[in-house]
């Protein structure tokens, strides 16, 4: 796969759902979307605004079916990554996406650490999981095939964490979870990454969100993520790839018009 030329939309994937420009009259005052949204990623604010929380989006298309009006539609935007949780957050009104303000997303010190030992090359990771439903261990599985070749990047999975860069953990850490992700993360030396892989490990998703060793260093939102965008989000913390999630939405949006 040639990462270079990859595209963050897919026009064969759902992707997030995005404002139609039926919304510019308004969103009317069913609140169907709000009340379905199986995670409450989706809240209203009057008959104009509309906010969504993409980390906490399953992509599943819901919102976009309930909608009597075709207010939503599915985007075809998969590359829902970011390396600050806030990235996520947009808001809406009369299906424009309001400019947030601008926001500190730097790097932090532990992500210039980890990028200064592993960006030449790459990482090894140790996958922790948390109390999901697999789905995001089959795409990291798939990530190692001929077609994505997550090795070529030099990002390999290890047994232990003792031999570890990273921790990749999915689902939304259970309680019975807490202690060997724990566990795990303590063992591994300095500097360590904490990747959270997935709308359950970025949010909870449907579920409880469970106690982390630390704030993560990249967030991969979907359920699952693709190989590609997973590969990708690695690619960004690494700093092999130059994304920031709102840029690259407003841009296609734009786009859109």
């Amino acid at each position: 796969m040639d990462f270079n030329s990859a595209t963050y939309v897919h026009p064969n994937q759902r992707g997030i759902p995005t404002p139609t420009k039926e919304m510019q009259s308004g969103c009317g005052t069913c609140k169907l979307c709000e009340i379905d949204c199986p995670t409450k990623a989706i809240e209203r604010k009057g008959i104009d605004e509309l906010h969504i929380d993409y980390g906490k989006c399953l992509q599943c298309g819901q919102c976009v079916t309930i909608c009597p009006d075709g207010k939503l539609t599915n985007s075809g935007f998969i590359y829902v990554i970011a390396l600050h949780r806030e990235e996520f957050y947009t808001q809406y009104k009369k299906g424009v996406k309001e400019t947030p303000p601008i926001l500190p997303f730097s790097l932090t010190e532990n992500q210039k650490r980890f990028r200064k030992l592993t960006q030449k090359r790459g990482f090894l990771y140790r996958e922790v999981a948390a109390g999901g439903n697999n789905t995001v261990e089959s795409e990291l599985n798939a990530s190692f095939n001929s077609v994505f070749d997550s090795e070529r990047e030099g990002i390999r999975c290890v047994a232990s964490p003792k031999h570890a860069d990273a921790i990749v953990f999915s689902g939304p850490v259970s309680q019975n979870m807490e202690a060997p992700l724990q566990t795990a993360w303590d063992v591994m030396s300095e500097p360590k990454a904490l990747i959270a892989c997935g709308t359950e490990a970025v949010s909870g998703g449907l579920f409880p969100k469970g106690k982390l060793p630390q704030e993560p260093d990249l967030f991969i939102s979907g359920d699952p993520p693709r190989p590609d965008v997973i590969l990708q989000g690695f690619r960004l913390l690494l700093g092999r790839f130059s994304f920031q999630f709102q840029e690259a939405l407003h841009k296609f949006l734009e786009s859109e018009k």
